[in-house]
């Protein structure tokens, strides 16, 4: 008895080592993927930065530190349910195995570098009332039917798998583009239409507004 549980014991052991072998050994293979690319499919990073921050004057997205289940879905809806030339192609040459090792890969890489915060609360210096864009992610306008950002991505904007990405620190540009195209319907692919039915309560102006805070949130 003593025997076979000092085996089973053991063998949790050794299992217990391998696993992070195993998963680091997909992020290795999808870090080859993102930086040398493979048959078909180009490296990553020369739309999307050496260590995924994203391209903000292209509209590039960052993926570094994006988490895993989301990025493995929107490569699988890049395959058929949604659009983009670019990254239609590439994502039908990748197999399931390739989306999860370079998905694995992005997710393991630090998100945006916290960057230094000035707060305005010296006695003689009044608080700075929240931009339009700060009301919208934070708390949402119900008079319009619009719910917190943060509602869904979680606090300050992390993400929550699979279904809703991190927005902190993803370029304007590229968060701008998404809202613009659930708001025409050029963009299809979120759950249960909830994006499009926010998109269409937000104004141009509102959309800039929102982009421009979401992008400079640590």
């Amino acid at each position: 008895m003593l025997q076979n549980t000092r085996r089973l014991f053991g063998a949790a052991l050794l299992l217990g080592a391998a696993m992070p072998s195993l998963a680091y050994a997909d992020a290795q293979a999808g870090e080859a993927l993102a930086k040398h690319g493979a048959k078909a499919v180009p490296p990553c990073m020369q739309c999307h930065g050496a260590n995924g921050e994203g391209q903000a004057s292209t509209g590039f997205p960052r993926l570094a530190g994006q988490n895993k289940d989301y990025l493995v879905k929107q490569l699988q809806n890049f395959k058929g349910r949604r659009s983009n030339p670019i990254m239609q192609t590439f994502a039908q040459a990748l197999s399931a195995k390739q989306i999860s090792d370079v998905a694995a890969y992005y997710a393991s890489l630090p998100g945006r570098p916290a960057g230094k915060q000035v707060w305005l609360t010296t006695p003689t210096t009044p608080v700075a009332p929240p931009s339009r864009g700060q009301l919208l992610a934070q708390q949402g306008d119900w008079d319009k039917g619009i719910p917190a950002c943060f509602a869904c991505h979680g606090e300050k904007g992390a993400g929550i798998a699979p279904s809703f990405p991190a927005l902190a620190g993803q370029n304007a540009t590229y968060t701008n583009k998404q809202l613009t195209d659930w708001r025409s319907g050029a963009r299809t692919n979120d759950p249960q239409g909830l994006m499009k039915d926010v998109a269409q309560k937000l104004s141009p102006d509102e959309i800039a507004a929102v982009s421009a805070y979401l992008q400079n949130l640590p």
